[in-house]
């Protein structure tokens, strides 16, 4: 059937502007397309990696179990190299740590957990990881040591996690003799735990014995 008038004119136009147009037009359907394919295959590399990095964490779970302690550092490193951005890297390192230390290693307790507070993807991992990484080097007393601590308990406290932070800067102050500042410290992690109302009974007894050792809250 031909086209009256109208709707050749309407044709023409079509063809003027798909000849003027069509290479910015396939440009970019082609840039939709890639980034939605792009996106697909990202969500499917997050969720194959979280997959995999489960089921190493269940072998580290395993190797635990048996008591196996040099297969279960293995597989915490294993975690780290293969599997940085998911939680099971943070988390294994903190086990890993824990591990390490009770086997009397605290340097590589301490390796772990300086990977956790630089690599952490899981924003309570990485405060646990700073937060035990502190106490460490709190413990082991050198200037150098102090000066690490002191520079992370500088940082910003990770939100929920302010309590603890003002408590770990009172054990600073109490490992440096400096018992007034450690009071006042500890006096603010007890109003910040009070306030909180969320942490469970035995970070409040143990933060009360450490008050009770400086004099007590002040009235």
């Amino acid at each position: 059937m031909p086209l009256d008038l109208e709707e050749q004119e309407q044709l023409d136009q079509l063809k003027a502007f798909w000849l003027k147009y069509r290479n910015l037009i396939t440009g970019v359907v082609t840039a939709a397309l890639f980034a939605y394919a792009g996106y697909n295959g990202y969500q499917w590399w997050l969720t194959s990696q979280a997959t995999a990095a489960s089921q190493l964490y269940e072998t580290m779970v395993t190797a635990i179990n048996k008591g196996d302690k040099d297969q279960t550092l293995r597989a915490a490193d294993d975690l780290q190299k293969q599997f940085s951005s998911t939680p099971y890297a943070a988390m294994s390192s903190l086990v890993a740590a824990k591990i390490a230390s009770d086997a009397g290693d605290s340097a590589k307790a301490m390796d772990y957990l300086r990977w956790a507070t630089k690599n952490a993807s899981d924003q309570g991992y990485l405060a646990l990881a700073k937060l035990r990484l502190t106490a460490q080097l709190i413990e082991l007393g050198t200037e150098k040591d102090f000066v690490e601590a002191d520079a992370i308990l500088k940082e910003k406290p990770i939100s929920g996690f302010e309590a603890l932070w003002s408590e770990r800067r009172g054990d600073w102050y109490l490992a440096q003799k400096n018992t007034a500042e450690a009071r006042k410290s500890y006096e603010a992690a007890w109003k910040q735990l009070n306030d909180s109302k969320e942490f469970p009974e035995e970070a409040r007894r143990l933060l009360k014995v450490k008050l009770d050792a400086v004099g007590g809250v002040a009235q």
